[in-house]
């Protein structure tokens, strides 16, 4: 039987490597196109998969019996038949389907509508990247050059649709897909193993959640084109819900990595990676001033994460040590550092790294339990009239007090309600803490809140750049309740032993 294109794939993938694959039939009242999804499937895909299992979600009519007569007629012993007890629903079905390739110990699992929607002769095409390990989910696409939806029978509505929801898309999370909306998928199990599918909804936008929890893990993911294939089977999708669940789960995912919100569904990235902060009125930029007013021969960077600042302050001739607990990032900051040290700086010690000029703590103290003690410790290492640079998050800007008053006190991934942050300040709370530390206070700055991190979408455009201009102005009027962070310049008194 053919799908209505004039492709024809060939019977088998190129490269096998001993991967363990099956094929995932999702099925819903499907009695009437389920064998001839079935039969669909190339001989040579039928001999290279080890299952192919079919779950029924609980449908209204006999698509269950109608797989157990197809697995019987054709005497198919790799074929598995299941009845969900009640509907799942679209991504409940699927989280069942995963959970049962993942402890049949596949690499592979292809996600196949009985539906026949989706063209099953494309299959050899489609296994191809993973079977090479070039990637860990491919995406069969129907707007792709070649699918041709609208000769596929694609209703015009849903083509435009489709190609206005992945516009939408596309620019919300800094992505390049044909599209988001076609269930043609194969995964890598270990990758899939790697998401929290548990979080993810039910319904139909559970696709989207995929998709996106992909993209910020990390993952390779390849679009081919598939062709496109309406028949008389029913649509189960509910146009206008479905729309909206899937941009309000694309925006909640910004929110996630701006740092507004936090949404356990998005935190698969692995290791917490800093970025350098470029803008002129960040706290990095802040403490890269400050350091080059300073004398700064020999300096010690705690909290180096990947290096940004010791590789600006190396290539300015200083000899940089640096702590960091993390080794990954530890071994990146290491090219750049005379002398790195890996660990917790709460617990090192630091008896032989000798005196320094200057002490630079960005962002880390919010993130000790013992902030003062340490930094009397790290003080004790600079030179007489030595200086130190801190910076840290301001918990009592304006957004954060109209959160309070509302009773809400959310952790996020990052910014001042990182949730690896142990302890909060205010700006006079900063000031005491650093005087407590034996370092006399000489300078402090504001940064404003990052408008240009906060709203990505508006890239370098002239009025985002203007008013943050102006945001940096304002933060320095009323710092206590604008300002972002503080950045602290110290001084060690000449006098101390």
């Amino acid at each position: 039987m053919t799908d209505g294109t004039t492709d024809v794939e060939s019977s088998a993938p190129a490269v096998q490597r001993g991967k363990r694959i099956a094929i995932f039939v999702i099925a819903y009242d499907a009695v009437e196109t389920l064998a001839k999804t079935l039969d669909r499937i190339p001989p040579g895909i039928m001999q290279l998969v080890e299952e192919i299992f079919v779950i029924d979600d609980c449908s209204s009519d006999n698509t269950y019996y109608a797989a157990l007569g197809y697995k019987h007629a054709r005497n198919l012993e790799k074929l598995s038949v299941f009845r969900n007890p009640v509907n799942l629903r679209y991504g409940g079905n699927q989280k069942r389907g995963y959970e049962y390739a993942f402890e049949r110990g596949f690499d592979i699992v292809v996600l196949l509508h009985a539906d026949g929607q989706y063209a099953p002769e494309s299959l050899p095409r489609l296994l191809d990247p993973l079977l090479r390990d070039e990637a860990d989910m491919v995406f069969g696409s129907r707007m792709a050059e070649g699918g041709r939806p609208l000769q596929g029978g694609m209703p015009f509505y849903k083509y435009a649709g489709n190609r206005i929801l992945t516009f939408l898309q596309n620019w919300l999370l800094d992505m390049n897909l044909t599209e988001f909306h076609s269930g043609y998928r194969l995964y890598s199990c270990h990758a899939l193993r790697r998401l929290p599918l548990h979080l993810n909804s039910i319904e139909w936008h559970f696709d989207t959640e995929i998709l996106i929890q992909f993209k910020e893990a990390g993952f390779r993911i390849v679009e081919l084109p598939i062709p496109t294939y309406y028949g008389d089977e029913i649509c189960h999708v509910n146009g206008i819900p479905y729309a909206f669940n899937v941009l309000r789960t694309s925006v909640g995912y910004i929110l996630h990595r701006k740092g507004w919100i936090r949404d356990r569904r998005f935190d698969v990235s692995g290791a917490h990676r800093y970025e350098l902060k470029a803008d002129p009125w960040s706290s990095h930029s802040r403490v890269i001033d400050m350091a080059r007013r300073c004398r700064r021969e020999r300096v010690l960077e705690v909290g180096t994460a990947q290096g940004h600042i010791s590789r600006l302050l190396a290539e300015e001739g200083c000899r940089v040590v640096g702590i960091e607990r993390d080794a990954a990032l530890a071994e990146e900051a290491a090219t750049h550092c005379e002398r790195m040290v890996v660990g917790d700086v709460d617990s090192l010690d630091m008896s032989d790294l000798g005196p320094f000029d200057l002490l630079i703590c960005a962002d880390v103290l919010e993130h000790l339990p013992r902030p003062t003690e340490t930094l009397r410790r790290l003080a004790g290492h600079l030179r007489p009239g030595g200086r130190a640079i801190v910076s840290v998050p301001n918990i009592a800007l304006w957004y954060f007090r109209l959160k309070l008053l509302f009773g809400q006190f959310t952790y996020v991934r990052k910014g001042p309600m990182d949730d690896s942050h142990l302890r909060f300040f205010t700006r006079a709370s900063a000031a005491r803490m650093v005087s407590g530390a034996g370092l006399k206070v000489v300078e402090a700055k504001a940064t404003p809140v990052p408008l240009p991190t906060v709203f990505p979408v508006f890239g370098t455009s002239r009025i985002l750049s203007r008013l943050h201009r102006l945001n940096a102005w304002v933060s320095r009027l009323w710092p206590t309740l604008l300002a972002y962070q503080f950045v602290f310049l110290a001084e060690k008194e000449k006098s101390d032993r």
